[in-house]
């Protein structure tokens, strides 16, 4: 008898579970989907996850696994290859986007979609930077900062700083012995960007500005848990620290302009060219404008230019036919160099070609940014189904990028794949597409060419720990920051 109702107590408190797990496996459902009425049964096939946490459980697991690819791998496997894909992320619900055709519809369509970020990342990069604002803000943003950032006299001025930085920062680390080269190329590529962006501040500040950008990066795509010992909350703060620096750089700049003579020829930086620039209707830059705008140009001109420097370098020493093809190229550009030129020209880096072919390479097989986010301004069709007005879609360059249809053994690092090949609108997405491309792209490949071209001609890399386990949250990076040593390469 008193086996019996054991039993039945057992089996009660099973049925309860499972009666729990079925309520709560459709909340999300009920809340977001339910709602839309006839319109529900036109999503893309997929789920909404749990309550709250949604797909973010899943997500996260498989970013912090070996396997990263796992976490779309299982909505194909149990919703098919269609590649569009309801999902519940970063509390909103989305739209999963990976294959070309649909990528480039999102990215190009400015009518139908706009940026979708989530607030926390917004709140982090700044309301007024390009991912903050207006499509027509953006037109205006854009028009304004592209010269002082990618225009070809201020990439002519850059370079010569970049280079000289790069040739010190090669000839120094090939004496330290065992380094982080990652850690030691994100030193360098934050000392260049500022140095574009202030001319010139102390080390200690940039050491400062440095550690703070870094403890922000990583908020950036952290759960926006505002609490002490999350990363987002160490992120906030460190965005306030960020902004008071610049904002005190900003004051000194103005009330430099004041007393300066008026057709001053005193040489400019970033910050001179973005208080000076105004537009047709004689509007200037406002401080909040400013000071978004240089944090956000921080991504373009030093994580990412820094990441893909280290995995272009790793690559090509792990290949050595790509690296003797690459290193015979700059061996050529020095060849035809007049005597009397010193340091490289624009002209050179843009005559690169293979080592342009290379640095693509690595952009795809790496896909620094692995996803974008965007929302739906209206209900929108795309490749049959319907995303509802306010859903977000999240463009996922990675499953684009190793799509075996569009590139053959995706997985294989070979720069020769580019060979007389020009891809197609949608299938290669290093720094987005459409109107809202990343804007600093220009400046990033100026930087990893001209590190590339030093280390191709004088030095190699030797790795002490090659097969070091990988972290790809925020971005995908060995977890030593690729311990190695610099070698100098004997002279002939």
């Amino acid at each position: 008898m008193e086996m019996g109702f054991v039993w039945v107590v057992l089996i009660w408190i099973s049925g309860g579970f499972w009666c729990l797990k079925w309520i709560l496996k459709r909340v999300n459902c009920w809340l977001y989907e339910n709602q839309l009425g006839e319109m529900q049964y036109s999503l893309p096939p997929g789920d909404l996850g749990w309550p709250f946490i949604g797909n973010m459980w899943s997500f996260l697991r498989a970013f912090k696994s070996n396997d990263p690819d796992s976490f779309m791998r299982n909505f194909t496997a149990r919703y098919g290859s269609g590649g569009i894909y309801k999902a519940f992320m970063f509390g909103k619900p989305s739209v999963l986007v990976t294959t070309s055709e649909a990528c480039k519809r999102v990215l190009t369509d400015d009518d139908a979609f706009k940026p979708g970020w989530p607030s926390s990342t917004t709140e982090l990069i700044g309301k007024k930077s390009f991912i903050g604002i207006s499509y027509e803000e953006h037109k205006r943003l854009r028009r304004l900062t592209a010269s002082p950032v990618n225009g070809h006299e201020a990439l002519s001025v850059y370079m010569h700083y970049i280079e000289d930085n790069v040739k010190s920062a090669l000839e120094k680390w090939s004496t330290m012995g065992e380094i982080q080269f990652l850690t030691q190329l994100r030193k360098l590529t934050f000392r260049i960007i500022m140095y574009i962006f202030l001319s010139s501040e102390s080390h200690s500040v940039m050491e400062a500005l440095e550690r703070e950008y870094t403890t922000l990066n990583y908020g950036v795509r952290a759960m926006a848990i505002n609490l002490p010992g999350f990363a987002y909350y160490k992120a906030l703060k460190a965005r306030k620290n960020l902004v008071a620096v610049l904002q005190f750089v900003v004051d000194a700049r103005r009330n430099q302009k004041k007393g300066a003579e008026p057709n001053s020829s005193k040489k400019k930086d970033m910050m001179d060219a973005l208080l000076d620039v105004e537009d047709e209707k004689g509007r200037k830059l406002s401080d909040e404008e400013i000071v978004d705008v240089l944090l956000m140009y921080l991504n373009a001109g030093h994580e990412s230019s820094g990441h893909i420097t280290m995995w272009a370098t790793v690559f090509l020493q792990e290949h050595p036919e790509f690296l003797q093809k690459a290193r015979q190229e700059q061996e050529e550009i020095i060849k035809r160099r007049p005597p009397t030129q010193k340091g490289l020209t624009l002209k050179e880096v843009r005559d690169m070609e293979y080592l342009s072919k290379v640095i693509d390479e690595t952009l795809r097989l790496i896909t620094f940014s692995l996803v974008v986010f965007r929302e739906a301004k209206t209900n929108v069709n795309i490749s049959g189904y319907v995303i509802p007005k306010g859903w977000k879609i999240l463009v996922w360059f990675r499953s684009v990028h190793l799509d075996p249809e569009i590139y053959p053994n995706p997985r294989e690092f070979n720069p020769s794949r580019w060979d007389n090949h020009t891809a197609k609108a949608g299938t290669f997405l290093p720094f987005g597409a459409g109107s809202r491309m990343c804007p600093g792209n220009d400046l990033a490949k100026l930087e990893i060419a001209i590190f590339l071209h030093h280390f191709l001609l004088n030095y190699e890399l030797e790795r002490l720990n090659p097969g070091s386990s990988m972290m790809y949250l925020p971005h995908s990076r060995p977890k030593d920051n690729c311990l190695a040593r610099i070698k100098k390469i004997p002279s002939a």
